[in-house]
């Protein structure tokens, strides 16, 4: 009898202690197998059942992510707020704050490549174009706290002398169109080029994949690069390149050669001049230069892919989703470059997660285009599940009716965006973006566009650095 009273008692706290560890619906993709796993295999399994084991802390690194505009302790009630009656721990913020450092960056990597990757089944709509899964890349910034820790790595930014600003952490993904999903990412401090760091992600590009890039990654080596992987590329060119004619094609583009070194790489060149007329009759023009590997003109119309160059773009809605819908344009919360590394892991695995879930909900409506779901939707359905613990199991009698594929489905955006071009003024003080100066509309207008194929007569205008 002793014997089975001491076995309650142990099992009993090892309930209450592992019970935090929950994310509402999100538990069922980033379930307590997987985190368990992806701390094995980084070997920071506790020794023995702490107040705050390994599996919780993972799970709470994930809500702070989740809900960045709380703190430690503010996080850690909502992780318990659906307990009910059981007994939990009420950890101090230091307490949480040494946890999640003892835990440190590893575990949360693993388990963002656990999670990352493509996930639209062939067919699905908006991701495909003539059998070529659509795939983007680029980078952005986020801000950094500054504090002693932090500028050892991350510089603080200074002009003339002055010092202003918050150090910069350089992110870069590589994203699947349609879905907008996270298939591999790579960051660090914004010494780092966005050429550096698409070097790390070439090795998710795989034959069938075709690659949307803007003129910051015209290389002719990172051309040969990609094309060493199987995959095709659809790349701005930049003003510098003056690539010579060797063959004219019938839709208006031509073959050339770009040579670097003893590389030799057969291209495909495409020349437009794009003409914006806003509703308000201005007109604006832009030359354009595309590079691709795509050779074959009648399997790859020259026009469809000036259309389809379009679709980089979604990679902005990327970067929205993460820095102002989940971060709310907040600084990153950590001040050590190992916290660091552990919140952006954290705040990628959450949005992939999401992801996951949204595109598994449009894909149970035959022909619905995944970008239709709304992610804040989705963000806000899921920080509630957290808080009253439900949706944690498949199929559990206590998820609500509206969880987060029915919230998703039940707010899809319109079908068709109109042709809008947006106001564009800077709001941050310290942005590197000029004022607006008449170079953009006041207010949101509609538009039409005309696209003319053709060798341009004069080379392009060099855009401005920002």
């Amino acid at each position: 009898m002793r014997y089975e009273s001491a076995t309650m008692a142990v099992d009993r706290k090892a309930v209450s202690v592992f019970a935090p560890g929950q994310l509402g619906e999100l538990t069922q993709i980033l379930d307590v197998d997987l985190i368990d796993a992806v701390a094995a295999e980084t070997a920071t399994v506790q020794k023995r059942i702490r107040i705050l084991p390994t599996r919780v802390v993972i799970y709470f690194v994930l809500a702070l992510a989740l809900f960045d505009t709380c703190g430690y302790r503010q996080v850690w009630a909502k992780l318990v707020a659906g307990l009910g009656d059981l007994r939990t721990a009420r950890p101090s913020a230091s307490g949480l704050c040494r946890a999640r450092r003892r835990v440190g960056p590893a575990p949360l990597r693993a388990l963002f490549e656990a999670v990352s990757g493509p996930v639209a089944e062939p067919g699905t709509t908006g991701v495909f174009w003539r059998s070529l899964r659509l795939v983007a890349i680029d980078a952005t910034t986020l801000h950094v706290a500054s504090g002693p820790m932090t500028t050892t790595r991350y510089r603080l930014r200074s002009t003339g002398g002055a010092v202003w600003g918050y150090p910069l952490l350089r992110l870069s993904v590589l994203i699947e169109c349609g879905t907008r999903a996270i298939i591999d990412a790579a960051f660090g401090p914004d010494t780092t080029g966005e050429l550096a760091h698409a070097r790390q992600l070439l090795n998710k590009l795989t034959a069938g994949m075709l690659l949307l890039a803007d003129a910051g990654y015209d290389s002719t080596t990172l051309f040969a690069d990609i094309t060493a992987t199987g995959a095709s590329y659809l790349c701005r060119s930049g003003a510098q390149r003056t690539p010579l004619i060797a063959t004219r094609l019938p839709d208006g583009s031509y073959l050339a050669v770009l040579v670097h070194g003893r590389t030799r790489l057969p291209v495909r060149i495409i020349e437009a001049r794009i003409t914006t007329t806003l509703a308000d009759t201005t007109t604006r023009t832009e030359d354009w230069r595309l590079i691709t590997n795509l050779l074959d003109h009648t399997h790859h119309p020259a026009r469809e892919l000036v259309t389809l160059y379009h679709q980089r773009w979604q990679i902005e809605t990327t970067y929205l989703s993460i820095k102002s819908t989940i971060l709310h344009g907040r600084v990153l919360r950590s001040h050590h470059p190992a916290d660091i590394d552990q919140e952006v892991y954290a705040l990628l695995t959450i949005y992939q997660t999401i992801i996951r879930i949204t595109t598994d909900a449009t894909t149970t409506i035959t022909g619905l285009d995944p970008h239709r779901a709304s992610f804040t939707i989705a963000l806000d359905t899921a920080r509630n599940q957290v808080i009253t613990a439900t949706g944690i199991h498949p199929h559990n009698r206590d998820t609500p009716t509206h969880g987060i594929a029915h919230a998703v489905l039940a707010h899809l955006h319109p079908a068709r965006h109109r042709s809008r071009i947006k106001a564009r003024t800077r709001k941050n003080a310290v942005s590197k973006y000029q004022h607006n100066k008449n170079q953009h509309p006041q207010k949101a207008q509609t538009y039409t566009i005309h696209t003319h194929i053709g060798i341009l007569d004069n080379a392009l205008t060099a855009r401005p650095r920002r």
